[in-house]
């Protein structure tokens, strides 16, 4: 290992900061990173320009607004049954003016993530993000990366492209120890402390979770954030893959990475030296901060973020975590050193569970029973650095088929 963070993202490295304004192009643009990203440029039109927008097709008329009111070149949705609509609304807004060009399909999001500009913001949730990461990377584009499951799936496959610098992290724990590691070098971290919120079932035994409901699971105490993102902070999952890819992006052993309960999710992750010295990166709960060091990095964008009022009394409290209730970040640590496709495996068959409980066919506890026994039947994979794309996708369709197929098999014995 060298003596500094992985190039990834080693926040010493030397940025080459062009004048004027950054083009930005938007994946995922309509979802909650999306949104506020958007916002943020908004917000900063001196420095930062919308160039092409890619998103779902679930939200047609927003993604048709931004697509207007940032006046941006092209716009991507997965979802081609939806094409006509789109155009309609765009239409509509646009009036006489020229439609900007439109991408319809799978890999139009892959597309737009190797078009010309400075920073591709992957804010895509799922391991279908993962073509379009390779794609900009392979462009030469910065990566402000959200969508922490290509990273996870696809690991030695993203480090294999990625150049020194060009992966900037957007999750609020991995801009946290990005910030903090700029005080030191490899050679002086003993570990990483990642912070967890703990969700809205904290405090609950495995017992006392065999009966939460879907809108219970949904209704988070301190973040804003889609479905199968806010299910996954209520197992832990999404900590769970934040250990993996705090070790992909940062070089740090598993056993140097901890994850510590923070109920108040103002300190947003935190790097311990080897001094003795912690430093942590707080602000108030708001992916504002991490959008604009993703985007932004070198630079600071002022007031991306609100500050602490420091004139206030506050308490700050953290808790070591409960890992029988919560076995996911266990079960990731494994799978991370593992390697190979079990990342894989791990994301695909939790994704399918999520959306099984989410549609009322699989209990909360399910989720992760589920999971473990589909990790548990793949077995130890081949070494990660053989890892093929065709690989990954082939570990995944065995993963969720395997998964509907357990769920379904709990669902009806538990109706017996």
């Amino acid at each position: 290992m060298s003596d500094r963070p992985s190039p990834l993202a080693d926040p010493h490295i030397a940025f080459d900061v062009s004048e004027g304004r950054r083009d930005i192009v938007v994946l995922g643009s309509t979802g909650s990173i999306g949104t506020q990203a958007i916002d943020l440029v908004l917000r900063n039109p001196d420095r930062f320009r919308v160039t092409a927008l890619a998103a779902s097709g679930g939200r047609v008329a927003l993604l048709a607004e931004q697509a207007h009111r940032l006046k941006v070149a092209a716009v991507a949705v997965a979802r081609e049954e939806v094409l006509p609509e789109l155009r309609d609304a765009l239409r509509a807004l646009y009036g006489s003016e020229p439609l900007p060009e439109l991408l319809a399909g799978p890999d139009a999001a892959t597309q737009l993530a190797a078009s010309p500009c400075h920073t591709v913001l992957n804010g895509i949730t799922g391991s279908i993000g993962l073509a379009p990461t390779l794609a900009a990377l392979e462009a030469g584009r910065t990566l402000a990366l959200a969508n922490k499951e290509s990273l996870i799936v696809g690991g030695p496959l993203v480090k294999a492209l990625a150049k020194p610098g060009q992966i900037i992290p957007v999750d609020s724990e991995h801009a946290a120890l990005f910030q903090a590691l700029a005080a030191g070098t490899r050679a002086d971290v003993r570990k990483l402390v990642v912070t967890a919120s703990g969700g809205p079932f904290r405090g609950r035994t495995r017992e006392q979770l065999a009966g939460v409901t879907r809108e219970d699971a949904l209704a988070h105490p301190t973040w804003a954030m889609g479905p199968v993102i806010t299910v996954n902070s209520a197992t832990l999952v999404n900590k769970g893959l934040e250990v993996i890819e705090a070790h992909l992006l940062y070089d740090i052993p598993f056993d140097r990475i901890e994850v510590v309960v923070h109920p108040q999710s103002y300190v947003h992750s935190m790097v311990e030296f080897t001094d003795g010295s912690t430093l942590a990166q707080a602000t108030p709960p708001d992916m504002g901060g991490p959008i604009a060091i993703g985007i932004g990095w070198p630079e600071r964008v002022p007031d991306a973020a609100p500050s602490f009022d420091w004139t206030k009394a506050s308490t700050w409290e953290f808790f070591p975590l409960d890992t029988e209730a919560f076995p996911s970040v266990g079960l990731a640590r494994h799978v991370g050193e593992l390697g190979g496709t079990a990342p894989a495996v791990f994301n695909a068959a939790n994704e399918e569970c999520v959306e099984a409980f989410l549609a009322g066919r699989l209990p909360f506890n399910g989720i992760m029973d589920t999971v473990t026994a589909v990790v548990a039947e793949h077995g130890v994979p081949g070494t990660g650095t053989s890892l093929t794309v065709p690989d990954v996708l082939e570990a995944e369709t065995w993963a969720r088929a395997r998964a509907r197929e357990l769920a379904a098999k709990a669902t009806a014995e538990a109706r017996a």
